[in-house]
């Protein structure tokens, strides 16, 4: 019924927590009072002390008492904001925080989509937790225990008594639901962040899926994760529905149970009008507080689910504190191991370096550990065993910003953003001047083009959609180069483009590569020829490294590819 992580974590909210409830409890009192008055002005005028004209001051009163009661709805109201508001800036915090220290790898341990929904929606669903449950939580067991005394000193103890006793049945039925709850909400949101990953996968591959025409598959698809959603869904309503119903049973027959016994005590004589009266409209406030607690404690179950899965979010265990600075270039791999899961190694017990401003080729079939190799360079995935060194240091020590200002990643599908071609390419390089922006998409054979557009002004779409897959990543390379780092990989940077932009990009990187530690992951073997050295990865493993020509005398694994290759692009030529 309570979860004290979440007040552990968020102190902060007390202060609000506590306000709320005192609010509450002024409102009980002014209420109180307003039926008082009533009480008494039902006594006085059944006896005939009072007439008409002394009705002012009783109106008067009951009307401040309502209008009191409005200013302290409000402040309460205003009260349970602020609360929630606290814990979602904290909890939204926490996570964030969480996110910087996983850095680039927070990938192994939660996908981009259940984290988008835990920071928003799951966030959003504490609102409800900290603002009334809590509150209402603290609120509910003080009201009856004040109502007895009060039931007790200005009617019948006997009356008192039996409407307290009826009280805990509420939370008794609200724990016999909460085992049930709790499994049937992780189900529901286990449920909910699988249909909003399939969602955003499929948003994702529309085009693909576009193509292949295989949006109808993939809408039966999501169409039953939907179906099975709503059964989930309904679940939960329905038990909500069963525990509200016992709930209110309980709350209304126990206050018609308080009239029946106040109006038998009034007819027996052994208590007045005025007791009976004010029992019988204060008997409902007996069991009030305890059933909006039922109320609330679903929507409260609700957050307690999501609050779980951002709980073992950030307990995730962490890496080391990473506060190594990247002094040198020379890269290291020593006896690596590495895999996604726990059935199947990717990589082998890879080894080989890489001397500061070396120029080298990384090359094998799809699936032989070539990207894996760049990932683990960026950081984006932890060695599993072995080591990995980037100028003598661990790269798992290495501060990521170090990290990132160190090495510069250029891949197949470089990201962009909504805006024009220099906010783009001053990401690389904050303040970096137009001349030296022309410079870079000079070199990259892009000038030309952007002078006949809007020159530097030239607005993009999302993802660059305006330019063709060419351009892209021309314009990759040239916000790259911006970046002026002492490493640079380009994993397949030359895949599905047009001959011209292959040249142009594959020059440029002949060019760098006289300055810089350039690591070249190339299905194609033509791109690597002229590389320092080659190495060939095969089933996760490097089986040869070498010179072009050195590794054609062996006539191993590259020679066999270099010859599969080459026939493939030779093909036809003899005939013309």
């Amino acid at each position: 019924m309570f979860d004290k992580r979440l007040m552990l974590m968020c102190t902060e909210s007390k202060k609000y927590i506590l306000g709320n409830i005192l609010l509450q409890f002024l409102e009980l009192c002014l209420n109180v009072l307003m039926i008082v008055t009533m009480a008494l002005t039902v006594e006085k005028l059944y006896s005939r002390v009072w007439g008409l004209q002394d009705l002012v001051v009783p109106l008067l009163v009951i009307l401040g008492t309502v209008v009191l009661r409005f200013f302290t709805t409000r402040l309460a109201l205003r009260m349970s904001y602020l609360a929630s508001r606290t814990v979602k800036r904290v909890m939204r915090e926490k996570i964030y925080g969480k996110l910087l220290r996983l850095g680039t790898s927070y990938r192994e341990y939660v996908t981009t989509a259940e984290l988008v929904q835990e920071a928003v929606e799951g966030v959003e669903q504490l609102e409800s937790y900290f603002g009334q449950y809590v509150p209402q939580f603290f609120y509910a067991f003080m009201a009856p225990l004040a109502l007895f005394f009060l039931f007790g000193f200005g009617g019948s103890w006997k009356v008192a008594a039996v409407l307290l006793v009826c009280v805990p049945l509420i939370p008794g039925a609200i724990m016999m639901v909460q085992k049930i709850a709790k499994k049937i909400l992780a189900k529901y949101w286990g449920q909910y962040t699988q249909l909003g990953s399939t969602f955003l996968e499929n948003l994702q591959g529309m085009t693909t899926l576009k193509i292949y025409q295989a949006d109808g598959q993939k809408n039966e698809e999501m169409n039953r994760e939907s179906e099975h959603f709503r059964k989930v869904t309904m679940a939960v309503l329905t038990m909500q529905l069963n525990s509200v119903t016992i709930m209110d049973l309980v709350a209304y027959g126990g206050a018609a149970l308080g009239i029946l016994l106040a109006t038998q005590a009034f007819i027996s004589g052994s208590i007045g009008l005025f007791n009976v009266v004010f029992m019988i409209l204060l008997s409902a406030d007996f069991f009030l507080p305890m059933r909006r607690l039922g109320s609330y404690f679903h929507v409260a179950m609700n957050g307690m689910a999501a609050s779980d899965k951002i709980f073992r979010f950030l307990g995730e265990e962490e890496p080391g504190e990473k506060t190594e600075q990247v002094k040198g270039c020379d890269i290291e791999f020593r006896d690596v191991h590495f895999s996604y899961d726990t059935e199947r190694e990717i990589l082998h017990g890879v080894s080989f370096s890489i001397p500061e401003k070396g120029f080298v080729g990384i090359v094998g079939e799809s699936g032989s550990g070539k990207s894996t190799i760049a990932s683990l360079l960026m950081g984006r995935n932890t060695v599993g065993s072995g080591s990995l060194t980037l100028g003598g240091k661990d790269i798992g020590r290495i501060s990521e910003d170090s990290l990132m200002r160190a090495v510069t990643y250029v891949g197949t599908s470089s990201v962009f953003f909504k805006g024009t071609v220099r906010e783009n390419l001053a990401l690389a390089a904050p303040g970096v001047s137009d001349a030296d922006l022309w410079q870079a998409l000079d070199k990259c054979g892009l000038k030309e083009f952007l002078q006949s557009q809007q020159g530097l002004d030239t607005r993009l779409l999302e993802n660059a959609g305006n330019l063709s897959g060419g351009q892209r990543q021309r314009l990759a390379l040239a916000r790259a180069l911006l970046h002026d780092s002492p490493v640079y990989i380009f994993d397949e940077a030359t895949s599905n483009i047009d001959i011209e932009s292959e040249e142009t990009i594959l020059h440029e990187i002949h060019r760098l590569a006289k300055q810089r530690t350039v690591i070249l992951i190339s299905h194609r073997l033509a791109n690597v020829t002229d590389t320092d050295c080659i190495y060939v990865m095969e089933k996760g493993t490097v089986t040869e490294h070498g010179q072009h020509g050195e590794l054609l005398a062996k006539g191993g694994v590259y020679a066999g590819l270099w010859r599969v290759q080459s026939a493939l692009e030779t093909y036809g030529r003899e005939a013309v």
